[in-house]
This record gives structure tokens, sequence and C-alpha cells, in this order.
């Protein structure tokens, strides 16, 4: 019965009840738990996975786990969200950060982005190899630097809303915001690279890994500034809000699809791309009726996007088999990623004196704002089926439950606590603000 219900189903089935599910959830958070939307919707689909697996396991002749299995299998992720959503997920937050800030902390954000996202791929890799070493997992070694590649990522959308509200110095913003964004791009490019050799069974050379890593990276890079460029033109030429927010959607599908044709980073040149509309096309290219419009359309979609992502990520937790390796892997996960990230913030920040942070704290901020989000749960989804992405998904679900549940709660302590620290850049930011 189920299999003939999923059959049924087509794609734009499957995405209208996607949004739908998310809608929902997103109105009972608001009306009734009144936790910020993030949290909310991962607090919300994580309940209702486990309801769900609930009454699946109690409710003889309901088949759940294998209605959700054959629903998302025909969503073909790999085809879905790494060669889809990934782009504007990308775009949208790059959209929003300030250039001109960014340039006074080009170093770090640079050794951050390059240094730290290598730095935490090896180590998370190596220490989660460890583990699957303990417990009898059966994996090619370099699955878990593929996890490690995927977990690199961190989302700034709902950190910098932290930032903002606890007057936090907007150089560190632009840190922050400018660090996710090129580590996004940097990781997604390594990912790409660790899950080919992983899928074809090659053994992994280090230096065919920075020779594509460089050509997929150098071309995403220019194909990002050229079509940037050419959006920008094109938004100058005119003041119909419109057909200008038409035209960022044609710059990412455009650009993407013409990433995939030269196999060269599409993620990437969707970020330099957004890069470049949102400093000089805000500025220089759109009225303001334009620059609203434009604004909140993509942050609407970047929401839209994000409360999809999250609400899959639940709906693969009922057809996971949960068992104790399983729980060991995923939870381990946790204070592995923790270890690593402030170990590559460290050794980007600190080992070049021109590389540090002048913001008093700022690598603490960095480091517990460092959050998981919707593209490590997108590249986790794109794995393709076995065993092996059963785990991964598991460690995955974790680091992402715990940096949104723990970490972003948290934040504004850590922050509180600097100011009482009488962190410098806490009392110039509070001055300012007067």
């Amino acid at each position: 019965m189920h299999e003939e219900t999923a059959s049924a189903l087509s794609a734009f089935d499957i995405a209208a009840l996607l949004v739908v599910a998310s809608a929902l959830l997103g109105w009972f958070n608001h009306h009734f738990v009144r936790l910020p939307h993030v949290i909310g919707l991962t607090v919300m689909g994580a309940i209702a996975a486990i309801g769900l697996m609930i009454v699946d396991a109690l409710v003889p002749g309901i088949t759940l786990d294998n209605w959700v299995a054959d629903t998302l299998e025909q969503m073909n992720f790999t085809e879905t969200l790494l060669q889809g959503m990934l782009s504007f997920l990308l775009f949208a937050g790059a959209l929003h950060v300030d250039l001109d800030r960014l340039k006074v902390a080009w170093l770090p954000v640079l050794l951050l982005s390059t240094v730290g996202v290598i730095i935490s791929t090896v180590l998370v890799g190596l220490a989660m190899w460890g583990i699957g070493s303990m417990i009898g997992l059966a994996f090619a070694p370099i699955w878990y630097f593929v996890f490690g590649a995927l977990i690199a990522p961190t989302d700034p959308v709902s950190v910098l809303g932290v930032l903002k509200e606890e007057n936090v110095p907007q150089s560190l913003q632009s840190a922050v915001a400018g660090e996710s964004l090129f580590n996004d791009g940097v990781g997604i490019v390594v990912f790409i690279i660790l899950l080919g050799a992983a899928v074809s069974g090659n053994e992994f050379s280090f230096i065919e890994g920075a020779e594509l890593f460089a050509l997929e990276a150098g071309g995403g890079i220019l194909v990002g500034l050229v079509t940037g460029y050419l959006g920008y033109r094109a938004l100058a030429g005119m003041d119909e809000y419109t057909l200008e927010v038409l035209i960022t959607l044609a710059v990412v599908m455009g650009g993407y699809a013409l990433c995939s044709q030269l196999h060269i980073s599409g993620p990437l040149a969707m970020a330099v791309a957004g890069l470049l509309i949102g400093n000089h096309g805000v500025t220089y290219a759109m009225s303001d009726v334009t620059r609203d419009y434009l604004l909140k359309f993509w942050e609407l979609l970047d929401e839209l996007l994000n409360s999809v992502l999250f609400l899959l990520i639940g709906l693969e937790m009922i057809v996971l088999t949960v068992g104790g390796n399983v729980l060991i892997f995923g939870l381990l996960a946790i204070p592995l990623t923790l270890v690593a990230r402030a170990i590559g913030i460290f050794v980007s920040t600190k080992t070049i004196p021109a590389a540090r942070l002048q913001d008093k704290g700022a690598g603490r901020v960095l480091w517990w704002g460092g959050l998981r989000g919707g593209i490590s749960i997108a590249l986790a989804l794109s794995l393709p089926p076995g065993e092996t992405r059963d785990f991964i998904l598991a460690a995955t679900f974790a680091a992402v439950l715990f940096s949104v549940l723990v970490q972003r709660a948290t934040l504004g302590r850590l922050i509180e606590k600097l100011k009482d620290d009488h962190a410098p850049a806490v009392e110039e930011s509070a001055q300012a603000v007067r």
C-alpha cells in the first residue's frame, strides 16, 4: 500500500508536503512554543520525527518508515540539494555580507575559511576514524573525512541575529559572516572532491586533490565574478523591482548551471556573485523600493529552504535504525567537532600576527557561534544510500541539533559574560550605540 502511495506522489506533491509541514510546524512554534524560528523548527521537526517513530513502532499495520523512505528516495537528494538548493542558500547569505567591513578582516577570514576548514576536516576525520575502528565499523577511511568536510561549514544566519541584539561590533559581525560564507564554499568543494574519491573507490591523492581544488575553486570564483558583474550591470540599467528580482534568480540558476557544465564550484561562484550584487548592486544599482523587495525576497527564500532542510533531516531520522553504535557515533561527533573547530580557529588567527582578530573575545564568539545548519544537512542528505550514510546522517543530526539548541541558545550569555569582563570591543560598541 505504501509503495503505491509513494509512487503516486509527483515532485510537486512532495514539495507541497514539505512546505505545508514546515508552515504548520512554524505556525505551531510561533503560537505555542515561542522559540526563535530556527530553534523552534528544529525542535518541532525532532519531536515530529520521534512521534512518528513511536506511532510506526506501536501501531500495527502502519509502516511509516517504508513510506517515508520511498518518498525521500524519489526526491533524488544529490540533484535537488547538492546541485540546486545550495546555490540559493549561499547567494542569499552573501547578499548580507558587508564587503567594506570584510576587507578589514580579509586575512583572518581567508585563513579561517581555508586553513581552518582543512584542519577541521582532517581532525574530525581522524577522530571519527578512531571511533569507528573502536566500535568495529567497516567503512573505508575516506568516508570519515567526507563527514569532516560536510560538518566544517557554519551557518551565520541565526548567529548574526544574536550578535546584533547584543551590540557586538560590526567588524566582528562581518568576520563571522565572511568566514561562514567562504568556509561554506570551500567546505563544499572539499566535500565534493572527497566524496568523488569515496564513491569511486580510488585511492585519494593529496596532489590530485589540491589540483582539483584549485581548478574548481578558482573557476568558481571567476564565474562568480563574471555572472555577478553582468547581473550588476543589468540591475543598474533599470528600476523595476519585479524584473530585478528575476535577474538575480537568473544569475543564480544560470550561473550554477554553467558551473555544472564546466565542472567547477557552483556554490563558491554563487557566494562571490551574491557578495558582488549584495554590495555594489544594492548600493549603486537599486532604488530603495527595489532594495527592500529584493532583500526580503531572498531572506524569505533562505528561510523557506532552511525550514525544509531541517524538516528533511527529521524525516530521515524516521528511516534510520538507531542502534547503540549509531548513538555512540552520533553523540561523540558533538565534542569532536567543537574541539576541531577550536583548533582550526586558534591556528588560523593566532599563528600569524597580521591575522589576529582585534576584537577581544572574538575567538570565543567565533568558536561557540560556529553553528552547523542547512548546508551540512544538505550535504549529508546528498550521500548515496547505505549503512555509511546512516551513520554520517546520525552524526550530522547530533552536531546540528546541539549547535542550534545549545550553542545558539547560550551564545548571548557568552557575549554578556564578555561584557561583564569589560571586553574593550563590547564597550566600544555600546558607546557607538549611545
